[in-house]
């Protein structure tokens, strides 16, 4: 250390001093010669201004606000319907609800009331009354005479029972419904105190006084105290007249206090400047001898350790180094501090996992006591939910990722202190991108704590709604009483997040909601889609119905979203193992963009429902597709491929539409329809046609029994075969081998 440190530093002080000194007495100079009594005037004008401006911005926005909740506020005119408030009684308690709470904004309004002309009711914040009995009765009647009359009444005193202790006002009225109605009165009472004290409150009295007095010119108060004396060193300076209330507003200076201080400053500023001046040299050099050491030492001690340190050997001054020491603490201990707050973080994150996986450690109460989040001393009701971001894509998209992180974090203390205010414990995490985890504890006394956690996720939902402008999906667990099995609440919530697309648009789900645990039979879904593909298959129309059933079985199962998604996707399989290989516009339907889109809008869909929306967009322009592919083949290729199968095939008993339907991938209705435009026949009668020509054939050219050939021609009996025999040939089987008939040429050989 320098020998010169005692004298650099006092010296260092000196230019500061004699500046500060210089400037403070200059300043003061011109301030008190500047001192006038225009000046004084009007600064004195000045305030006054202010105060009859604050008070009558006060009294305006009074106003406005009242009427801007009456005329926004349609309750106020269906209170004015005499009937409708005797339908609804809900009229009058929203009414009185909305002008306490007006009254509760500003506290310069003592009441509201209204008056309906019609029945001569009238409304407060206490209730509904008749005229008659309100105490206030002279004023409406008063008012009534007066009707045009816009400005504020003289003070007067205001009860609303009889009984009450009147209350000095001023009041205003408004015809209702704004702004020229003859339904009603809206009356405004300002308490006369809170005008005076809020007038008080900017005034010095001390320093100034403030008369006020009515148009008559008779003093309403003052701000003058009880010694002021009055006189001519008291004398009003300023008048000011409000021209919404007419009162006038006379200010002047308490008497003259401020030209006295200013000339008692003069006389004696000389004498305490140079006693002031030679006081902080004395102290300046005791202090600088007394301190200088003290620092010379801690100089010292920095700058030995900072050549142990530093390896560039940088030279810095005295003071450089105590800053840089300071500084380096001070960073040191920011960092400490911000090292412990994100220790702490990940504890409390740690712990959170933990619990929700089942790995419950040692000493849980003294560690969630350590990091800030024990509850209540009293046993509690334990649920876990799950909060979950609806359309997450869309929030990505909607908010930069600062606004998300500023969001959630928001999200997640909002969530705590809704579930503090209802009485019940909360502990929140973020547990993945899109997803909060939250503890809900509920007291043991509560009747249904499913009913409680129900209730603050309707709460918290509504609240995410209405100020961050975007949704959220609570669900649930069940209920434990042990914080060691808060995993199995986890795992129940997580089960009901698995089913939002069978809940749709339900955005609180609890445990109980999901139905019972039964045995999944999927021999019904299978079957249900077997049959849908069929029905596309064979060209039926009720494939729609059929569509629509499938999906009311899913939603009344209540399957998990995994399930219905692979059972969607089974349903394309299967139609495109039916369908794909029949043309190429049906092989890129099945994977060209349309079906890229939906899978991607099924990817989007958050409701059963709208998975639906979007499976019957494409089954139908699937359906039109093969319908027109369908149309198009060569249909006498068709009945060609028909006849020869039926000729080959007409002794088989089980031969029918609904056969040649499945055979040929055709519907019924469309095989009847070839048949009777080629043939000009029914289906069936073709078929007894061919059966009764072969049953002549074989009554004709061999011994066998009626009852072999009843057989081999398609018949289950003799009997059958032998009435449609006769009723086709003419004549029974018997005695057409009797006499020896021959047959005819057969039908379906000249076809």
């Amino acid at each position: 250390m320098r020998g010169n440190w005692y004298r650099r530093m006092l010296l260092s002080y000196f230019p500061i001093f004699l500046i500060t000194v210089a400037v403070l007495f200059f300043i003061f100079v011109i301030i008190v010669s500047d001192i006038s009594y225009k000046q004084t005037v009007k600064a004195d004008r000045i305030t006054t201004d202010y105060v009859v401006g604050r008070l009558t911005s006060s009294l305006k926005g009074i106003e406005m606000d009242v009427l801007e909740e009456v005329e926004k506020n349609k309750r106020y005119e269906d209170f004015l319907n005499v009937a409708l408030t005797e339908q609804d009684s809900q009229i009058i308690l929203d009414v009185a609800a909305s002008i306490r709470e007006m009254a509760s904004r500003d506290s310069l309004i003592e009441s509201i009331y209204i008056f309906r002309i019609k029945d001569r009711k009238v409304l407060t914040r206490s209730g509904l009354m008749d005229l008659d009995t309100f105490a206030d009765r002279a004023f409406v009647e008063a008012a009534l005479t007066k009707l045009e009359d816009r400005s504020w009444s003289p003070i007067r005193s205001y009860r609303e029972f009889s009984s009450d202790q009147g209350k000095r006002v001023i009041s205003s009225y408004k015809r209702e419904p704004l702004p020229f109605g003859d339904d009603g009165l809206v009356v405004i009472n300002l308490d006369m105190y809170a005008i005076e004290r809020m007038i008080r409150s900017m005034n010095d009295s001390e320093v100034s006084f403030l008369d006020v007095r009515d148009a008559s010119g008779e003093l309403l108060f003052s701000t003058r105290s009880a010694d002021m004396p009055q006189g001519e060193k008291s004398r009003v300076v300023n008048r000011v007249t409000s021209e919404v209330l007419g009162w006038q507003f006379e200010s002047g200076l308490a008497a003259g206090q401020l030209f006295t201080w200013v000339s008692f400053i003069s006389y004696i500023w000389v004498v305490l400047g140079i006693g002031t001046v030679v006081a902080a040299l004395v102290y300046l050099i005791f202090i600088t001898r007394k301190n200088y050491q003290p620092i010379r030492a801690m100089v010292g001690r920095i700058e030995s350790l900072r050549q142990r340190e530093d390896e560039l050997g940088l030279k810095m001054d005295e003071l450089s180094m105590i800053d840089q020491a300071l500084e380096d603490l001070i960073r040191q201990a920011a960092d400490y501090e911000k090292q412990q707050r994100e220790n702490l973080l990940i504890s409390r994150r740690q712990l959170f996992y933990d619990l929700m996986q089942g790995e419950t450690p040692d000493m849980l109460g003294d560690r969630l006591k350590k990091l800030g989040v024990q509850p209540k001393e009293e046993p509690l009701q334990l649920a876990f939910v799950l909060v979950e971001i609806s359309n997450y894509p869309d929030f990505r998209s909607s908010f930069s990722e600062r606004d998300q992180h500023t969001l959630k974090f928001a999200l997640t203390n909002v969530l705590q202190e809704l579930a503090q205010i209802d009485g019940l414990y909360g502990w929140a995490e973020w547990i993945t991108e899109d997803r909060l985890g939250m503890i809900v504890g509920v007291d043991q006394t509560h009747e249904s704590a499913a009913q409680a956690i129900r209730g603050f996720a309707d709460k918290g939902k509504a609240w995410v709604e209405q100020h961050l402008r975007f949704s959220l999906r609570f669900c649930a667990g069940h209920v434990e009483r042990d914080w060691q099995r808060i995993d199995r609440s986890y795992k129940a919530a997580l089960d009901v997040l698995q089913h939002k697309l069978s809940f749709g648009q339900e955005a609180i789900l609890l445990s109980e909601d999901l139905p019972q645990p039964a045995d999944r039979r999927w021999h019904k879904d299978v079957m249900m889609i077997s049959e849908l593909v069929r029905d596309i298959r064979h060209l039926d129309g009720e494939w729609r119905m059929r569509l629509d059933q499938w999906f009311e079985q899913m939603a009344s199962d209540c399957l998990k979203d995994e399930d219905i998604r692979m059972l969607l996707q089974m349903l394309i399989d299967m139609l495109g193992y039916e369908l794909a290989s029949l043309s190429g516009e049906l092989r890129d339907y099945f994977h060209g963009p349309e079906m890229e889109k939906l899978q991607n809008d099924v990817k989007m869909a958050g409701t059963l429902e709208q998975i639906k929306s979007l499976y019957s967009d494409y089954l139908t322009g699937l359906y039109r597709l093969y319908v027109a592919h369908s149309e198009t083949k060569n249909h006498r290729a068709m009945v060609g491929e028909l006849k020869t199968y039926i000729e080959e095939n007409f002794e088989n008993p089980d031969l029918s539409l609904k056969h040649i339907s499945d055979r040929f991938h055709i519907s019924a209705k469309y095989a009847s329809y070839l048949f009777k435009e080629e043939f000009n026949m029914k289906f069936v009668d073709f078929i007894v046609q061919l059966r009764m020509e072969r049953a002549q054939e074989l009554l004709a050219e061999t011994d066998e029994t009626i009852q072999n050939i009843s057989t081999r021609v398609g018949y289950a009996n003799s009997i059958t075969f032998g009435r449609v025999f006769k009723r086709v040939v003419g004549v029974t089987p018997g005695d057409y081998r009797r006499l020896k008939l021959k047959p005819a040429k057969s039908r379906h050989s000249e076809i």
